[in-house]
């Protein structure tokens, strides 16, 4: 089995070298940077299956000024560029930058302080869904229609109209969880567990984030929604237009 590789852009050195050691525990290559520049460098020239993100980062190794936006920059030009999935770490504090990063991609977010058992436990979820991309066969069967939208799982994408439509790995997963389970309404505590696929320790305004952005990218109006519907006080489901 191929050795997965985990890029931990954190400024703090202990947290990096906590983090990295639980992980080559578990079996993963790991690397580290520890600045906005050098982070973001790593994480488009060196490939790596799953990122782990501060939000508070200095901008280079020259100026330790720290830059309590880079992290959301960095985050926003890897998805310009790439779907690997990205984990977030913020302070209790920073509720703002937990909506912020997962309006921009970020798979998932990680409060400071966090357990490691949680940690090892996000990683594993988001790499294995990732991994799922490269097992997928060319079975036709694996392509489903709903209407004007099609799921196709050889390619790990969705169309609509026959246009492929820029989604990140989780807004794909969504999309395809609901859509496959047409008019069954799901509430937001259920997709965290069955779509984000773990005991999720997070809140579930991540589902409401991923909702939002998906809506924006599927439908023609976001505001007025033909696919994804929300259920007032219960949940979301999908309705074929």
């Amino acid at each position: 089995m191929e050795t997965k590789r985990v890029l931990v852009i954190e400024d703090e050195k202990p947290i990096s070298d906590i983090v990295r050691f639980n992980l080559s525990q578990e079996g993963f290559e790991t690397e580290s940077a520890y600045n906005k520049a050098d982070g973001l460098e790593l994480a488009l020239s060196g490939d790596p299956d799953l990122v782990i993100l501060d939000v508070k980062l200095p901008e280079s190794k020259d100026d330790d000024r720290e830059d309590p936006n880079a992290g959301i920059e960095i985050c926003k030009k890897i998805r310009e560029k790439s779907n690997v999935p990205i984990i977030m770490l913020t302070a209790k504090a920073e509720e703002v930058d937990k909506v912020l990063g997962l309006e921009l991609g970020a798979d998932d977010y990680i409060t400071k302080p966090f357990g490691l058992r949680e940690l090892k436990a996000r990683v594993k979820a988001n790499i294995r869904r990732r991994g799922m991309k490269d097992i997928v066969g060319a079975d036709p069967a694996n392509v489903n229609e709903y209407g004007s939208i099609t799921i196709d799982m050889n390619r790990y994408e969705a169309r609509k109209h026959g246009e492929t439509l820029d989604l990140t790995q989780r807004e794909y997963e969504l999309l395809k969880y609901l859509a496959e389970r047409e008019d069954k309404v799901y509430s937001r505590e259920q997709l965290l567990e069955d779509v984000w696929g773990y005991e999720y320790y997070g809140d579930i305004r991540t589902v409401d984030v991923t909702v939002r952005r998906l809506r924006e990218k599927l439908e023609d109006d976001s505001s007025d929604p033909k696919y994804v519907l929300t259920k007032r006080g219960v949940g979301y489901y999908f309705h074929r237009s």
